[in-house]
């Protein structure tokens, strides 16, 4: 039986690289795994005679040489990716002019799953691992302590004497509340999520600093879900007196962007203009939320790519046998502004 399928053509061999850029095999594979000493000129000729001939080198060879398999596990328990997809760009960023792919496994809350995934990884023998999660102040529910390999830990609690990288809720608190007084608002309101997160707390706590300082008012916040539910139900309470409350708020500064989103659907069915009386601002610079808000949110970007990377690079580190101190790092947010604030008073 005959086939007119063409048989697949050889893949190109280091050998013929060699002998096409003029130099020893040795030469070629120094040049390509960048180590050696030759000119810039030499190095160079040899990496674009490689890519011209469409050299791919062996993997698996490589893995063995370096010991090393150039693959890195990102487990999470984030089941809806709100936090570990920006996050996981932010790591393949960082590690893929390394060469390293990144293995994504959702170990959800289940401690049985996160400890076959974390089994399974080990089996394929990834160079470290990277865990992230829904929340900062939560362990994933597997044991990541004690492995042979690198672990860092990224927008979840890190086990003790662990690198953990997270976003500084406080310094991102601080610059809505900030650009409020800055835009002469003088009664501003706080509306978060429930009392059993860390962040809530932290957020709040910058909150209550940054009014004291400006000398004005300091209402207590408003605690309740992360919904817009509990927006509409939160702008009941400022502006029915159930709240316990003088005046009403001229601005509010929201957990996430999900309250601040029913906050000003709350305000438009009572007739009150956003940003024209009361000023509002979130938390997380959700996008498809904050820009399709009517008038778009500003909004506290807590830039998970960001995080990523430096997770992403921090791990590349361990690896590479380099001695880091454990701790957590925390890294800015910003603040990303659209229509919801407003201009300042008599701009």
């Amino acid at each position: 039986m005959s086939s007119d399928a063409s048989p697949a053509p050889a893949p190109v061999t280091l050998r013929e690289v060699a002998s096409a850029a003029g130099v020893s095999v040795a030469t070629a594979s120094k040049a390509l795994n960048g180590q050696g000493r030759m000119t810039a000129e030499t190095r160079e000729r040899i990496r674009e005679t490689a890519q011209r001939l469409g050299f791919r080198p062996n993997s698996l060879a490589q893995s063995l040489l370096r010991k090393r398999s150039f693959t890195v596990g990102l487990l999470t328990n984030d089941t809806y990716g709100r936090f570990s997809l920006p996050l996981m760009a932010g790591v393949s960023d960082a590690l893929v002019d390394a060469g390293v792919s990144v293995f994504l496994c959702n170990v959800e809350d289940d401690p049985r799953l996160g400890q076959l995934h974390v089994e399974a990884m080990l089996d394929k023998r990834v160079d470290g691992i990277i865990a992230t999660g829904k929340r900062i102040d939560r362990h994933l529910p597997v044991d990541l302590s004690n492995l042979r390999i690198p672990v860092i830990y990224a927008f979840t609690q890190p086990d003790a004497d662990a690198i953990g990288f997270e976003s500084d809720d406080a310094g991102g608190a601080r610059l809505a509340v900030e650009h409020f007084c800055a835009l002469g608002r003088r009664r501003i309101a706080h509306v978060s999520g429930p009392a059993s997160f860390a962040v809530v707390h932290e957020r709040a706590r910058a909150y209550r600093e940054v009014l004291a300082e400006h000398g004005l008012p300091v209402a207590e916040p408003l605690l309740g879900a992360w919904s817009e539910g509990w927006g509409h139900e939160a702008v009941a309470k400022l502006f029915d007196g159930k709240a316990g409350r003088g005046e009403t708020p001229d601005a509010v500064f929201c957990g996430n962007d999900q309250i601040a989103r029913g906050v000003i659907d709350a305000l438009r069915e009572r007739g009150i203009g956003v940003p024209e009386e009361i000023g509002v601002i979130g938390f997380d610079n959700w996008e498809i939320v904050a820009e399709a808000t009517r008038p778009p949110l500003t909004s506290v970007d807590m830039n998970l790519a960001t995080l990523g990377r430096e997770a992403g690079l921090a791990l590349l580190s361990l690896v590479g046998g380099q001695a880091a101190l454990p701790g957590i790092r925390k890294l800015p947010c910003r603040l990303v502004v659209r229509q919801s604030c407003g201009r300042p008073v008599g701009g």
